[in-house]
């Protein structure tokens, strides 16, 4: 059961496949076993090595409870940590929500790691999206999750909800995102179900900066958890077109 260390925190992935890298971030409440479940990692593995990491604070990662382990800075040094264990310079990077945040602090601190750039379900200059009655809290949006799924918020923990709620208040760092997403000389596409609250910023950011944007079906958790044949091949093509283009082949 691999393992990489970062900052004195063990963080656990998963791999299956061989050639260029591919990792996968998840979202909150979720775990990198759900990549696997979505059809992603099949759709991948045949020609990729595809790491799927549990995110600092959940899956059978470590869980502290401190905040300052959970700012986007550390939390991109994690994937980094995962991407040094596996013996790779570069890496295809595919995030959704909480993960496409994370893989933005790759962009902004890491940016010569990144061979190409998916950011599913994130607006990276809004971040979070307001709720109904005004900013969205931890507290908000659990009692949302519990109605969209209630499995995933029984999962959580008295261990797991300090972790939890640090990792929700981060998502304010959103300092420098539209820069470091203009600076890449990498492909980048955005990505977005059609009934997600966000899907018409993140089209709007994307068409601004000239970026493919994938709308894909489903709401924010059915993007992700219940993608279509389209949207796996959609993700598959463009991380193929991305591997062919030569950049960043090192030791991939």
């Amino acid at each position: 059961m691999p393992f990489s260390s970062h900052r004195g925190q063990r963080i656990h992935y998963t791999v299956e496949g061989a050639g260029p890298l591919v990792v996968l971030q998840h979202g909150l409440l979720l775990d990198g076993a759900s990549w696997k479940q979505s059809g992603l990692v099949d759709a991948l593995s045949d020609r990729f090595c595809v790491a799927c990491i549990d995110s600092l604070g959940h899956g059978l990662s470590d869980k502290p409870s401190d905040p300052g382990h959970y700012g986007q800075e550390q939390r991109a040094g994690d994937i980094v940590a995962v991407i040094d264990d596996l013996g790779y310079d570069h890496v295809h990077l595919i995030g959704y929500s909480m993960g496409a945040w994370i893989s933005v602090g790759v962009a902004k601190y890491h940016l010569r790691r990144l061979s190409s750039l998916i950011l599913g379900g994130w607006d990276p200059i809004g971040g979070l999206p307001p709720g109904p009655r005004g900013p969205l809290s931890f507290d908000k949006f659990m009692m949302f999750a519990m109605v969209a799924a209630p499995a995933l918020v029984n999962g959580v923990t008295p261990e797991s909800e300090p972790g939890l709620r640090a990792c929700f208040a981060a998502f304010d760092e959103l300092q420098g995102s539209g820069v470091a997403l203009r600076m890449h000389d990498f492909p980048v596409m955005m990505w977005c179900g059609r009934e997600d609250g966000l899907h018409d910023t993140v089209q709007a950011f994307a068409a601004a900066e000239t970026l493919p944007f994938l709308s894909s079906s489903g709401d924010h958790m059915a993007a992700v958890l219940q993608p279509d044949a389209v949207t796996l091949k959609r993700i598959r093509g463009f991380v193929d077109a991305a591997a062919a283009s030569g950049r960043h082949r090192g030791s991939d």
